[in-house]
């Protein structure tokens, strides 16, 4: 009952059903179980992202050699739009595009609602990883319509590690998992009956959901993440969110530090291009100042979060300024 309760409250936060989510340990077991059950010909092609997060690319490598695919990999367009190059590169010769809706790195915006269209008229399949936007960034799924979505939750879900989120549309809900897990089998809530050994799985999305998803310690702890996020509102996370982003942006543009442009920039994090006169342990020296940011491919990410207040941001330039 507490792992269906999850499961519902999880559907209510992203707009969607029940039977559309399944529970996976990571990102990385979701979009194995999406590149299982996706049809890849000979000389078809997945796009994905330069810098892309690693758990979206191998699964996509591993197809792609057994079927004689082909990886395309989209390098950074120059004026940091993602969704036009990414528009340019769909064509009939797509059959899968696997990507973000922000870049990990520095929060760089994928349109998925401008780009959805033309993913679907080129009879193409839509993956997304969601890790950094579901709980607090709206995203309308009715609109947008992928096969697979995902995200992890011990990221902006506030949740531990080790519990994920996958959504699954409803014409890819027959398809083959990765794990014969029983508890996704017909019947398996009557433990008197497991021993009738079922080929029939559960409803939905619930086929694919791991072994033990019903972690005593972790599924109460889920639970009121979800629930907190849901009281505060996704929309008021963003909107109490984006005013320091664009704060943090700003500061760094008067110091001649990059940015991404305002106009594909998250609201909730962003990522500084340092010069490469910057010491490399830079991370590590603003810890030591009790400010923590991180190196994400060649961008100094900063995400802050509703515990953040204005002043730290004066705080974390006053020390990137000491340092560089």
């Amino acid at each position: 009952d507490d792992v269906e309760r999850l499961r519902g409250t999880f559907a209510s936060l992203i707009g969607t059903s029940a039977e559309e989510i399944a529970l996976v340990p990571s990102a990385s077991y979701a979009l194995s179980i999406a590149a299982r059950n996706l049809p890849l010909r000979e000389g078809e092609r997945i796009l994905i992202l330069a810098d892309q997060f690693p758990s979206n690319v191998y699964p996509w490598r591993d197809l792609a050699r057994g079927c004689g695919g082909e990886v395309v990999t989209l390098e950074r367009p120059e004026d940091g739009d993602w969704t036009r190059a990414i528009s340019l590169a769909l064509d009939e010769r797509v059959a899968i595009l696997a990507t973000p809706n922000y870049h990990w790195t520095d929060g760089s915006l994928v349109d998925l609602s401008a780009l959805a269209p033309k993913v679907r008229d080129v009879g193409a399949a839509l993956v997304l990883d969601l890790s950094q936007s579901w709980g607090v960034v709206p995203l309308d799924l009715s609109e947008i319509r992928p096969d697979f979505a995902v995200t992890v939750g011990y990221k902006w879900l506030l949740g531990p590690y080790r519990f994920t989120f996958f959504y699954v549309a409803p014409h890819r809900q027959e398809g083959e998992p990765i794990e014969q897990a029983w508890s996704a089998r017909v019947s398996s809530a009557d433990s008197s009956r497991l021993t009738e050994y079922r080929d029939g799985f559960l409803p939905g999305a619930r086929r694919y959901d791991v072994g033990e998803r019903g972690d005593y310690i972790a599924v109460p702890m889920v639970q009121a993440a979800l629930d907190q996020i849901l009281e505060w509102g996704v929309p008021d996370i963003a909107r109490s969110l984006q005013p320091m982003v664009s704060e943090i942006a700003h500061r760094a543009e008067r110091l001649g530090i990059g940015t991404v442009p305002e106009e594909f920039r998250a609201p909730h994090f962003t990522g500084l291009s340092l010069p490469r006169t910057v010491p490399g342990d830079l991370p590590q020296r603003l810890a030591a100042k009790g400010i923590f940011v991180s190196v994400r491919g060649e961008s100094l990410r900063i995400s802050p979060y509703l515990y953040n207040e204005m002043a730290e941001v004066d705080r974390l330039f006053e020390a990137i300024e000491a340092e560089i």
